[in-house]
């Protein structure tokens, strides 16, 4: 289905970035890694990527500096040649009530889910541009539409992150780029495994499925947006949350 291209996915290390580099190259996309400070889990994801048959590298870097970004790019690009689909999957969370929020986390939180994906997005995009199927699929969070108490940091960073995909999606429109939004629900992955068992009941109640879901249910999503099925979607958002925002 991506036989030949090469994605970049950021956060790819584990969880919901993990499953989405690995469906990339079970797909026949090669893959660029972007990783922050786990080296083992990168190299492990590197090598299941290459034993699809494709090329994978790994690349470790902070999303939320717009230096290391640029650099990270110019090895990706020399090494690759060219970018066809970028995933922004790259994301932090520091939960606190507003009161009790402290500055540093709510501008950590906003550096790393919202101008990581701004600064991926700068730094890629003329390769992109190139591309017969350029597509940049922005990782939201259901947490962006509806607010969730505790996460105004992450909340209002992922309502960012929708509003950026829009704004690209209708600047690269011209070039034949989609740009889209994939906005996952509680799934079930290392950064949900820390929840309360009080949150993790809420869940359950809370979503019409009464389940999490899976990192590789939201990878499904966006190898459909990655894939050709998808040319004639853009700015769009595509829950996958198990109904538990209608």
């Amino acid at each position: 289905m991506l036989s030949g291209k090469t994605a970049v996915i950021t956060g790819a290390s584990r969880g919901i970035g993990r499953a989405i580099a690995l469906k990339m190259a079970q797909n026949g996309a090669n893959v660029a890694i972007i990783y922050l400070g786990n080296d083992s889990a990168a190299n492990e994801v590197r090598a299941q990527a290459e034993s699809c048959g494709v090329k994978a590298e790994i690349y470790q870097c902070d999303a939320s500096s717009f230096d290391e970004v640029k650099s990270t790019c110019e090895k990706i690009l020399a090494d690759f040649k060219s970018v066809d689909i970028l995933v922004n999957n790259a994301g932090i969370v520091k939960d606190n009530l507003l009161l009790m929020m402290r500055e540093g986390d709510f501008d950590k939180v906003v550096g790393v889910n919202l101008k990581g994906a701004f600064n991926f997005a700068k730094h890629l995009s003329r390769s992109i541009m190139k591309s017969p199927a350029g597509r940049i699929i922005n990782i939201s969070s259901v947490s962006g539409m509806m607010g969730i108490p505790g996460q105004a940091n992450y909340s209002a960073a992922k309502a960012g992150v929708i509003g950026l995909t829009k704004a690209l999606a209708r600047e690269f429109a011209g070039k034949k780029v989609t740009c889209n939004a994939v906005a996952p629900g509680y799934i079930d992955t290392d950064m949900t495994a820390s929840l309360s068992e009080a949150s993790r009941e809420y869940a359950d109640t809370a979503i019409p499925l009464k389940r999490m879901g899976t990192a590789d249910e939201v990878a499904n999503a966006v190898i459909f947006l990655a894939s050709g099925l998808a040319s004639y979607i853009t700015g769009e958002v595509i829950k996958v949350d198990g109904g538990l925002y209608m």
